[in-house]
């Protein structure tokens, strides 16, 4: 399936440009082996990928390097071996909100835009790899928040549509729980562990109620009474019983299994549940649609990984290559099928023979496209923390949405200056 690429790959030329495409200061010189570092490949899809391009290519030899999965760990991990300037790391998978903090430390290296088909690529992902203008990345998957409904309930209970707005879908809940099979369940989770999934989830409820946490240069704007409006819903949920107590304790897998097992009528999670919920027993009875909002359809936060090369690294010419052959159309169509992983290729999303395969592909291409980023900052292990520490305190109860969001914006603001 790669040799075509893998061969075309081989030949090419690396020259050190900036990312507007012009002659900048990064040299993309040496040719030997390299390592490419991930988080834990859960799929088993990577390393024969990575085969493939070793076969290919016998000189230049890709060793594959699994962090753990966590990826606060994987990000401690990588700024570790950058801050000792260590050439072990070369090509780094970055989570999405990483881009910026990589960049702006001169850990990774500004790459040369013109040899990438970013044309073909959606434009909100594209950006995910760009800090200050310049391309530091290049976007390898993508992801957006879907929100999964159980079809053969909302039918019976007469509801046709999904909701569009979290009025309505308290609505619907409503309708299903008079049902005898709907007894016991619950209306809705997400995830909201104090951990990056709910730092994910408060800016999904606050982007979806009109609100921000952080403007587009980073400053903090989260103690607003639209803020108030996406942080109230997630509260409210919780102290209404339209969220369940347990969900607190929801990471994405343990959400996963919740809908699975027929505890909930709707959730909140990535494209990845639904390969999986497919093979379950609520197989044929589910289906997504868009996140709800205030008002109308809400906006999801952008996931996704971007490749990225190490300013420490050696062979940074094979790097470059191997970067292409990881992040081409035909490699992506490969993670599409072989790990239900969202493309950064606009154009798999209108495939009508992959869109048969995958019905969620319409409607993930118009979650990313609404999608809204994490705080794009510099610092963002620090941010990321506050948020999910004022939040949960909220969704908690320990405090009230007025005085999470308030001691939140203070904490950004310091944050911010010290900067």
């Amino acid at each position: 399936m790669f040799a075509a690429a893998g061969l075309l790959l081989s030949a090419c030329g690396s020259s050190g440009t900036d990312g507007s495409g012009q002659t900048g200061t990064s040299s993309f010189e040496g040719r030997g082996p390299i390592t490419f570092v991930s988080g834990k490949d859960t799929t088993g899809t990577r390393q024969p990928l990575i085969d493939r391009w070793n076969k290919l290519h016998p000189t230049e030899k890709v060793t594959f390097i699994q962090l753990p999965s966590d990826a606060d760990t994987q990000r401690q991990q990588m700024i570790q071996n950058a801050e000792t300037k260590s050439d072990a790391y070369t090509v780094l998978y970055l989570d999405v909100v990483w881009t910026s903090e990589f960049a702006a430390h001169r850990w990774i290296e500004p790459l040369p835009a013109k040899q990438f088909p970013l044309d073909k690529m959606l434009k909100p992902v594209v950006e995910t790899a760009k800090y200050r203008d310049g391309l530091y990345a290049v976007p390898s998957a993508s992801d957006g928040g879907l929100l999964y409904y159980r079809t053969d309930l909302l039918k019976k209970a007469g509801v046709t549509q999904p909701p569009t707005t979290w009025a309505e879908m308290k609505s619907d809940c409503a309708e299903v729980k008079k049902l005898p099979e709907a007894k016991g369940m619950s209306c809705y989770a997400g995830q909201f562990q104090k951990y990056e999934g709910l730092t994910v989830n408060f800016s999904e409820a606050v982007n979806s109620a009109g609100g921000t946490v952080t403007d587009s240069n980073g400053k903090p704007d989260v103690d607003t009474p639209a803020a108030k409006k996406g942080l109230d819903f997630l509260v409210d949920s919780f102290k209404d019983g339209t969220i369940p107590k347990e969900a607190a304790t929801y990471q994405e897998e343990e959400s996963r299994q919740a809908f699975q097992a027929g505890k909930l009528i709707f959730l909140r999670n990535w494209p990845y549940v639904y390969s999986l919920a497919s093979k379950s027993d609520i197989a044929g009875k589910f289906a997504v649609a868009p996140l709800p909002g205030l008002d109308g359809p809400g906006s999801s936060s952008l996931g996704g990984h971007n490749l990225a090369l190490s300013s420490f690294a050696k062979n940074k010419a094979t790097a470059l290559d191997f970067m292409k052959f990881y992040s081409s159309e035909e490699t992506s169509k490969y993670f599409l099928k072989g790990a239900a992983q969202a493309s950064p290729y606009a154009a798999y999303y209108d495939d009508k023979a992959l869109v048969a395969q995958y019905p969620y592909l319409p409607v993930l291409k118009q979650s990313i496209l609404r999608a809204v980023p994490r705080p794009r900052v510099v610092q963002y292990g620090d941010v990321t923390s506050a948020i999910q520490q004022e939040a949960y305190a909220a969704v908690t109860g320990r405090k009230s949405s007025a005085q999470a969001l308030q001691d939140l914006q203070k904490e950004l603001r310091q944050k911010s200056a010290a900067q």
